[in-house]
């Protein structure tokens, strides 16, 4: 365990080391005002990264409260206002959700969910904010949804003797007692969801719209951090918009640390 652990943390500070090194470049003050900015036009020497920074944090802000409420909801069904049959067809689809690979829910959404927003609203190409959103939300849904049923299975036990001597229904023990206990579950989701959110690439990448530019509604198109790496990386190795990348991955990596020192104060009940 403790071998691990340092191996893991060994891997992390490299990958950090990494960054940092090819972020050097970068800490030019002029070349770091520049990097500092939403103006992102590589042709005419922009090559701003917040709008894509933005972008990331719009995709992500949006798809955790599209995707949890269904989470809570379909864990309730689970474990007590569905009938024991129906519960567990519907655990295992979720369980089978997260097999399924991003770029299989982004084809579908390419196919279905842009061509129905682009004819519900009339506005742009459907590429957009919103399609990016709906889709992320999809994609964490059962990560969200399975961290909630792990915790609703740690609370039951505890409270299941107490329920019965109250004469509590299944629903009754569910939403007055389980779902009470379960905050810590409830947070720990929409850390790991938010985390999930931030770091994909395929969905921004494909629905999207990839423009670099800060979205006026959510019918606009954005770009995402992610998204900006798979697009920019076959580059020139040399130039500054190849450098971003690294500012990027630096960036990504800071998100990624804070939702991890979250998710382990969470677990840890508010203790560091």
């Amino acid at each position: 365990m403790r071998l691990s652990a340092l191996l893991t943390g060994c891997v992390v500070a490299a990958l950090l080391a990494f960054l940092v090194h090819f972020c050097l470049p970068l800490l030019d003050p002029k070349t770091l005002a520049g990097l500092l900015t939403a103006d992102w036009r590589p042709f005419h020497g922009g090559f701003g990264i917040l709008a894509m920074a933005a972008g990331s944090l719009l995709l992500a802000l949006s798809a955790v409260p599209l995707a949890f409420p269904v989470a809570v909801g379909v864990c309730c069904f689970i474990h007590g206002l569905g009938s024991p049959r129906a519960a567990r067809l519907v655990l295992r689809a979720v369980q089978l959700m997260t097999g399924v690979p991003t770029v299989v829910y982004g084809f579908v959404a390419v196919f279905v969910l842009v061509p129905l927003l682009r004819a519900a609203f009339h506005h742009g190409s459907g590429f957009s904010w919103l399609a990016a959103a709906l889709g992320l939300a999809v994609l964490i849904l059962p990560t969200m949804t399975l961290m909630i049923h792990s915790q609703f299975q740690v609370a039951e036990p505890r409270i299941r003797l107490t329920a019965a001597a109250l004469g509590l229904t299944r629903a009754q023990r569910l939403l007055h007692l389980v779902v009470p206990l379960s905050r810590r579950g409830f947070a720990a989701a929409l850390v790991l969801g938010f985390g999930r959110a931030v770091g994909d690439t395929m969905i921004p990448l494909m629905l999207s719209g990839n423009a670099a530019q800060l979205p006026g509604s959510p019918l606009d198109s954005l770009r995402a951090l992610t998204a900006h790496i798979a697009l920019v990386v076959a580059t020139d190795s040399h130039s500054l918009a190849y450098l971003s990348l690294f500012a990027a991955g630096l960036f990504l990596f800071t998100a990624t640390a804070g939702v991890t020192i979250a998710l382990r104060w969470i677990q840890g009940g508010g203790r560091p």
